[in-house]
């Protein structure tokens, strides 16, 4: 079994150690009535993505993302969340040092001791979440289960979501697919863009990612017999399969917490990877952590 393998499979007690920090992440996560900016990179970016819809909605206040080389310090915000599992990534570091004074700069982090610690006011260090593959997978999804916690949602059942979507079956066959679309609303657009990357970078096959009603403003065009729509949550009443069907794709979504079916696509990229001969924890032209001289 490849490292990336095994870390899929132990989300769920990963995620069961996450949510027991609820009490202490909620005042860095939640900050109530403050302005916040979530950034990051890859990855780390589409979670910022997603847990600022989280918080937005949950009324904690106003709550922007932005991908960490693309951070120019025009609007204020009180407080500048980074997302880093390194804690090195140079484009993450230097966002950081931009922060005007008086901002509150707080990191999300797998590793204890990195550069990051040296530019922030508060850190959170999920080490037990820490990853040896290069893809991320448990990191991401054990921060983004902290951070509903901590603003307050009910997550019941999400540990046992998440053992059944790594005993389910994959969706189709891998070998009969040469296209994925994942598609969300809210946010899990965020994870529709973290699945299709996961594609990406484990199995270097065609993915693409959008928010699910904008599927038929222009890409359902290249829909075809082999492509996967995937959808996160809810699919537009049914209208998205029947579009998929009209273009001779297979649609796909199950009523797990939406995390749990993360999981699942997690282990489709894995699969398709074999299928396609690649190793997944040696995902071509990429590193743990992108350190710019």
């Amino acid at each position: 079994m490849s490292d990336t393998s095994r870390e899929i499979a132990s989300q769920p007690e990963v995620w069961q150690r996450a949510l027991d920090l609820a009490d202490a992440a909620h005042a860095p996560l939640a900050a109530p009535g403050e302005r916040m900016l979530v950034l990051g990179c890859g990855t780390s970016w589409f979670v910022a993505q997603a847990i600022a819809t989280l918080r937005e909605h949950a009324g904690f206040g106003e709550t922007d993302a932005v991908c960490a080389s693309e951070y120019v310090p025009v609007r204020a915000y009180d407080r500048i969340v980074a997302i880093t599992r390194s804690g090195t990534s140079t484009e993450v570091l230097d966002a950081l040092r931009r922060a005007p004074a008086g901002t509150t700069r707080v990191a999300v982090t797998a590793t204890p001791g990195q550069p990051v610690e040296d530019l922030i006011d508060a850190g959170l260090v999920l080490d037990f979440a820490d990853e040896r593959s290069v893809v991320q997978t448990r990191f991401p999804t054990a921060v983004l289960a902290l951070t509903r916690a901590a603003l307050g949602e009910r997550l019941d059942g999400l540990v046992a979501d998440g053992a059944a979507a790594l005993a389910a079956p994959l969706p189709v066959d891998p070998a009969t697919v040469d296209h994925l679309v994942f598609l969300g609303s809210g946010w899990t657009v965020g994870l529709a863009h973290e699945a299709a990357l996961k594609v990406r970078e484990a199995a270097q096959a065609w993915s693409e990612s959008y928010p699910a009603m904008d599927f038929r403003h222009g890409p359902v065009a290249v829909a075809h017999p082999g492509s996967l729509v995937w959808t996160f949550g809810p699919n537009g009443s049914g209208s998205l399969d029947a579009l998929a069907r009209e273009a001779g794709a297979v649609s796909y979504h199950d009523e797990r917490d939406p995390l749990a079916q993360l999981v699942l696509a997690q282990r489709f990229a894995v699969a398709l990877a074999a299928h396609r001969g690649l190793d997944p924890d040696r995902p071509r032209l990429l590193t743990r952590s992108v350190v710019l001289a």
